[in-house]
Order: structure tokens, then sequence, then C-alpha cells
């Protein structure tokens, strides 16, 4: 068994899709079937359920995803350790980022650390903060920076910067009356960070969820600063994410007593602490002031 028939199988088990996985992987179609065939006929078991054109894994390869997993951790911790070794001349680091610090914060920490260390390859991945920390917590990302507090106690926290947080809607309505109980409101999905503040400051009002009309949940924050502009409802949204729509007068702020949220950088608390992820954490308190 080796490490690239992981890879490959890993692959297609989060794509359940052998061309999508070969596409990822700069494969062949060909390449990636054999890999799989290949484990499957030395070991002597079924790690795919082939239905029609579709391919699921079995009871066997959901079992041996755990594993695999756990394998290719271990040896990217070795690759880690001797990049270390070399100091800051080469190696990689694998970066999970919420949206609105991904979009708007993160950039210019990026561009320096390219700058300082143009020998580590930097990779980013973005979702909400909920994704990036489960990232991380799975050795799938080796830090994390997120715009909410983290619960989970296998992770270590390191404060960076605060956020400013802003009510508003579309500058057209803002002579309208406003009622949090019978606002319209666009809002990210459960998970994020921009939610949890709006859940946050809700509860403050003596509100639920549930006792809201129905509410527009968009996936980014730019399609919910995009839609609460276009007169669709009100939001609660970063300083960052607004910023050019306020200046532009396209939206209006609302009087309102919001937290400040912390951006903080997580990271593994079992995992060794390497000179590349330092390097960056102390680029990131830099930037954060």
């Amino acid at each position: 068994m080796t490490l690239d028939q992981l890879r490959i199988f890993l692959a297609v088990a989060e794509r359940e899709h052998v061309t999508r996985a070969a596409e990822a992987l700069h494969l062949t179609p060909s390449a990636t079937s054999a890999a799989i065939s290949a484990l499957e006929q030395r070991h002597g078991v079924r790690l795919f359920d082939r239905i029609g054109r579709r391919i699921v894994l079995s009871d066997a390869g959901r079992s041996f995803r755990t594993e695999a997993r756990k394998l290719l951790a271990q040896a990217e911790q070795a690759e880690r350790m001797l990049e270390d070794l070399a100091g800051l001349t080469r190696g990689h680091l694998r970066i999970a980022a919420s949206q609105t610090v991904a979009n708007y914060w993160l950039p210019p920490v990026l561009a320096r650390y390219r700058q300082s260390y143009p020998g580590i390859e930097l990779q980013l991945r973005i979702g909400n903060s909920e994704e990036a920390a489960q990232k991380v917590h799975e050795l799938e990302a080796d830090l994390a920076v997120i715009e909410d507090r983290c619960h989970d106690d296998l992770l270590e926290v390191h404060p960076l910067a605060s956020d400013h947080m802003k009510l508003v809607r579309a500058a057209g309505l803002a002579s309208l009356p406003f009622d949090p109980a019978t606002q319209s409101w666009v809002l990210r999905e459960p998970g994020s960070g921009t939610r949890a503040i709006f859940d946050h400051w809700l509860a403050a009002q003596g509100l639920a969820a549930g006792d809201l009309p129905p509410v527009l949940e968009l996936p980014s924050n730019e399609a919910v600063r995009a839609a609460v502009e276009a007169g669709a409802g009100a939001s609660i949204l970063s300083e960052l994410v607004v910023a050019h729509s306020l200046e532009s007068g396209r939206l209006s702020v609302l009087e309102a007593t919001l937290p400040q949220r912390p951006f903080s950088l997580l990271r593994h608390r079992e995992r060794p602490f390497t000179r590349a992820e330092a390097a960056f954490l102390a680029l990131a308190k830099a930037a954060g002031g």
C-alpha cells in the first residue's frame, strides 16, 4: 500500500466520482480506477459499491477511510518535520479561513508571508468558521483563522484582531420604522461567525429565530450585502464587508449595540508548532495590531 493509493482512495471517497477525483489529483480516470482496483484486489475487499454509473463507499470503505486519513496525517506530519529542519526555505502551509477573514482581512497577511518566505507553498481553503475549525480538528489544515469563538478543547486559540459589526439596510429604506420582530432579514447560514453575532444580538432583543418572519438565508457575505442593497431586508455584517457600500450611499446604518467579535488563529494542540506556522502567527498578530 502506498501513500499515493491512500490519497487517491480519499479523493474518490470524498467525491464519490472517479473522474472528478482524477481531475483534482491531475491524474487520468484510468490511473485513478487502477489504483483503487489494486487496493481492493491486494487486500480482498470491496471499498466501493458500483451502482449504475455511480460509486458509493461500501461498509469496508467507510471503515478504511478513517484509518486512511490517520495514516496520511501522520505522513504529512513527518514531512512537515523534515521541512522544519530545513528552516523556512521550503515547505507548505495549509490554512483554512472563514469568509470574512479570507476575503477581506487575510489577503495582505498572505501577501507579506509570501514575500518574506517565498519557498513556503501556501494553500487556502474557505468555508464558514465552524468548517474552518473542523479542518484543523481533523488535521486537514495546519491553521485556521476564524471570526467566531472556538469551543473545541483540542484547538489552541490565538487572538489576532477585532471586527466591528454593523446593522444595515438599503439606503432607500432608511426613513422607514424599524422593528426587529417584523423586519425582513437577510442572513448568513448557521455555523458562520456572522450568523452567530446576529443570533446573539437577536437574543438580547428578547427574540428567537422562530419569532421572525421567514428569513432569506444566503451562503456568502457578498450575496447577503447585494440582497440588502436591493431592498430584500436588513442584516448584520462586518464593517469590512459593508464599508464601500456605506461610502457610496447604497446602505445605511441602523442604531444598534453590537459586540465586537474576535479574529482568531487556531492550531491543533497535539501537533508540533512548526517554524512556518510560527512565522505566519507572528505576521498575523502584527497585522492585527
